[in-house]
């Protein structure tokens, strides 16, 4: 007979009082509530096929083409601001809710922008709301979702994010023969209707609920998360207990040294996942293909063939996280990142537009993207929606979200500065640096937190401190 471990008498204890079990009403919410991850996804990607339209027809230089590009991660930093004390206050729901009018809205104002200033008006609508659902479609996900099954349905959002970003690659190729950059753009407004309509039968977070009071509701919930039988108030019991302290904290109390074990690994992986150059590639690629000779239609599918391979390892990893865990994936995953971006700092070197050029461009970008997708892309907005102790969750995921879109800001307003101050080359070669630092960094820092519940995973990082 096996030896019943603390692990297994917890395991077991969730089994038996539910929190081991999925069941159609949390799918479904995961997914409807995914739909911000998918928006997210298609804002971002959009603008890369349609900058280059946008650039001929407005004649933008370069540095007004990085306005567009930043204008929308600028306002994601003030909603990931905003997503956090508004979802404590109003609640995750109606949260999501407004992100969803502002996602239709900026769409919209795109669509029609007579010029520049329109255009980063609508953009900078559209970052509002990438902000707040890069903020609490996590938080939201992994409050509904039974321990066993966080992980998946918590990276369900960066899945999404990874099929809007095929989505707009997909939407700017069936445009780019017409050069239609309006209508790349006003797409966006669709999903956000579906996001905004499935949103409004859904039920709020049990820990909010509790949070403002309601219990009933909130073990009405839990009923249906959980599923009949399932131990409900012993469940409202330790949520209660973990949020007892929350009414008293700010933001100073992320800094505590009990909680700055959780604070270094948010942040720090928030860092990491934008230092290693993603969006450069995923708002550049096109224009990067453009630029090594490719022509507008093949450089906009080459990128799709880029987005395809994006969701398809991201699925893949989705489908392995919590049986791997997150840590191997990410120690590969940044490993391959590392040696990604030095073949494609070396396709530079070679002669402009050679057969070997491309294929390692091509090829290059296609690891490299595949790598990410299955490390840093997922674990971003699942670590930070797992590390922290539940009455600064809030605070902690938005220092993460803070750190995601500021970075991203910097980055997406610097490429083509950049690469014209030290060559492609030397800017993928600059990411790789920051992809070996990581690697070293998730080794160190980085706890693995499958199959353990929220309070558990702050708990084991507050005893660093000690």
């Amino acid at each position: 007979m096996s030896e019943q471990t603390p692990e297994n008498q917890d395991a077991s204890q969730a089994t038996a009082d539910g929190r081991d079990t999925l069941n159609r009403f949390v799918v479904v919410t995961a997914a409807v509530s995914a739909l911000g991850g998918f928006l997210f996804g298609f804002d971002t990607g959009v603008i890369s096929g349609a900058l280059l339209f946008i650039r001929e027809e407005l004649s933008l230089s370069d540095f007004a083409q990085q306005v567009v590009v930043g204008s929308l991660l600028l306002a994601a930093v003030a909603g990931a601001l905003l997503g956090g004390p508004t979802s404590d206050g109003a609640g995750r729901k109606r949260t999501l809710i407004v992100a969803g009018v502002l996602f239709v809205a900026g769409s919209l104002v795109c669509a029609v922008a007579p010029g520049l200033l329109v255009l980063v008006i609508g953009r900078m609508i559209l970052g509002l709301a990438v902000g707040i659902a890069s903020m609490v479609v996590p938080i939201y996900i992994a409050e509904m979702a039974p321990p066993r099954f966080r992980g998946s349905l918590v990276s369900l959002q960066q899945f999404m994010i990874t099929v809007g970003i095929l989505g707009a690659y997909l939407v700017n190729y069936a445009f780019s023969g017409a050069g239609a950059w309006r209508w790349m753009l006003g797409f966006g407004a669709l999903p956000g209707v579906i996001l905004l309509l499935g949103m409004l039968p859904l039920t709020e977070s049990p820990r909010w609920l509790l949070a403002r009071g309601r219990r009933d509701q909130a073990l009405s919930v839990l009923r249906r998360v959980r599923g009949e039988g399932a131990d409900v108030e012993a469940e409202a019991q330790e949520i209660e207990q973990a949020r007892k302290a929350e009414a008293s904290t700010n933001y100073r109390d992320l800094l505590q040294p009990s909680v700055r074990p959780a604070l270094v690994v948010g942040v720090g992986i928030a860092f990491f996942n934008q230092m290693v150059g993603v969006n450069a590639i995923l708002y550049y690629a096109p224009s990067l293909f453009s630029d090594a000779g490719f022509g507008n239609s093949s450089a906009i599918l080459a990128t799709t063939g880029v987005g395809v391979v994006f969701t398809l390892f991201t699925l893949a990893a989705l489908l392995l996280i919590d049986r791997l865990g997150r840590r191997p994936l990410l120690l590969v995953g940044a490993s391959v990142v590392f040696l990604s971006l030095v073949v494609l700092g070396a396709a530079y070197l070679l002669p402009e537009g050679s057969s070997l050029s491309n294929y390692l461009l091509v090829g290059g970008l296609m690891v490299y993207i595949a790598a990410f997708g299955a490390s840093f892309g997922i674990a971003i907005w699942l670590l930070n929606g797992e590390v922290y102790p539940t009455e600064v969750r809030g605070k902690g995921s938005a220092a993460g979200a803070v750190t995601h879109w500021t970075l991203d800001f910097i980055i997406a307003s610097t490429v083509l500065t950049l690469i014209n101050l030290i060559t492609p080359t030397g800017l993928f070669w600059f990411y790789g640096l920051f992809a070996a630092l990581a690697l070293v960094f998730i080794w160190r820092r980085v706890p693995e937190t499958k199959d353990r519940t929220l309070e558990q995973v702050s708990e084991a990082l507050a005893e660093r401190a000690k």
